[in-house]
């Protein structure tokens, strides 16, 4: 008989992960989830930070390590929980990633037109189904449907355990040291008040500094210039694939899904009439798309051979950040460079230069506040109660523009 209970090594939290139930177990070693081990959580941002390489694999038990903390935190307050409550919490977090695609958000909506949360409640449906039943909790949670609303707030807010888990596990494993947040301290601070999520007011600096670290983990980490010119890179390798495969170029992989994929546009009523998708975009991972290109790399069409070898070799292009847009009269002109460089088309140097924004939002009042809860029983939006970030901060969104161009074009 296989044993369930396990222990698991995870270095960001110095110590041991335990995996008590035995349909946690089963759904980690499912090949839905087992896949999760093939995909790196923050997709080409190794291209910078070399140690990188962490996957959406050890990011969702983390986030399961803490899901389980913070509910203990909730019971020893006084905070009602049945076992299937607990049970189902755990494994909505456990998912709440599983549809992720290839590198992660890198190609989300490119083979897939749908968001991943959206796949990861289809994998969620499919798996509920398997287990008989055993998932239907999990997915009223996750959904937002069932009657104790913070137990969705522990998966899905501004202050989840999605958030606390990936702000330290992607600041330990890029090595910056910006994204450090007291998670420990948030989380013994959690509470609830009229079935709301809130964080009693001994916490109010450890949340500035979280909602803080995660507005710098975006300039240095998610949104790091060199990470957008590989993202837009691989999304143009995708953009011209897709074109030859819809004029009948088999581009060397039609034995591979990620042919399926490439010449199809589906969307999430696709994989609710025909179950099979779910199972072909379960074979996706990391490894298509690094298979893919090493075939591309000979591929006849300049446009993919080029893209393909200037991705794998991290020939990336240069990339120039603005706090206005562009000058169009630049795009053009560097357009017509690449035509020169590269013995194309106008349609076709469109897949060299281009233009994009970034945006970085990181608070919401309009998604689910962030509220501390004081001695007197009020509660109050962190903007308000904080005398360190106020309203003003917290609300500014900042848009920046970037261009992106062959290195050579300088």
């Amino acid at each position: 008989m296989t044993n369930k209970r396990k222990i698991i090594n995870d270095p960001v939290y110095d110590g041991f992960l335990t995996i008590e139930d035995d349909i946690i177990f089963d759904v980690l070693s499912h090949p839905f989830f087992q896949r999760q081990r093939r995909i790196k959580q923050l997709g080409f941002t190794y291209l910078v930070y070399p140690g990188a390489m962490h996957t959406r694999f050890s990011h969702m038990l983390g986030a399961l390590n803490l899901m389980g903390r913070a509910l203990e935190v909730l019971k020893v307050k006084g905070v009602q929980l049945t076992h299937d409550e607990v049970l189902g919490a755990k494994l909505a977090i456990l998912m709440h990633d599983i549809g992720h695609g290839p590198f992660s958000h890198t190609s989300e909506h490119t083979l897939a037109d749908m968001p991943h949360e959206v796949c990861s409640r289809l994998y969620m449906q499919r798996l509920n189904q398997e287990f008989g039943g055993g998932l239907t909790t999990a997915i009223s949670i996750f959904d937002d449907s069932y009657p104790k609303h913070f137990l969705h707030q522990l998966v899905s807010s501004q202050l989840d355990m999605d958030r606390l888990d990936y702000l330290g596990r992607d600041s330990f494993f890029t090595g910056v040291s910006e994204g450090i947040v007291g998670t420990d301290r948030i989380i013994s601070m959690l509470n609830v008040k009229d079935d709301e999520l809130v964080v009693d007011e001994k916490g109010i600096y450890s949340v500035e500094k979280f909602i803080i670290s995660r507005r710098l983990m975006y300039w240095q980490v998610y949104l790091h210039k060199t990470v957008i010119a590989a993202d837009n890179l691989l999304l143009n390798v995708l953009r011209r694939a897709r074109e030859l495969a819809a004029a009948g170029d088999s581009l060397g992989i039609d034995f591979m899904p990620l042919y399926d994929f490439l010449c199809h546009h589906y969307t999430e009523q696709d994989f609710i009439s025909n179950h099979q998708l779910l199972d072909r975009f379960a074979l996706l991972d990391d490894g298509d798309i690094v298979m893919a290109l090493k075939c591309w790399m000979s591929h006849p069409d300049t446009v993919l051979r080029t893209l393909s070898e200037h991705l794998l070799n991290r020939h990336l292009s240069a990339i120039r950040v603005s706090d206005r847009p562009f000058d169009p009269a630049m795009l053009d002109t560097l357009r017509t460079q690449a035509q020169l460089l590269y013995g194309i088309g106008p349609e076709e140097s469109e897949f060299f230069v281009g233009t994009g924004k970034l945006h970085n939002h990181a608070y919401d009042y309009n998604d689910k506040e962030i509220k501390v809860l004081f001695k007197d029983g009020t509660c109050r939006d962190i903007g308000d109660a904080s005398d360190q970030l106020d309203r003003h901060f917290l609300e500014k969104q900042v848009t920046k523009y970037y261009i992106y161009y062959p290195k050579s074009l300088r």
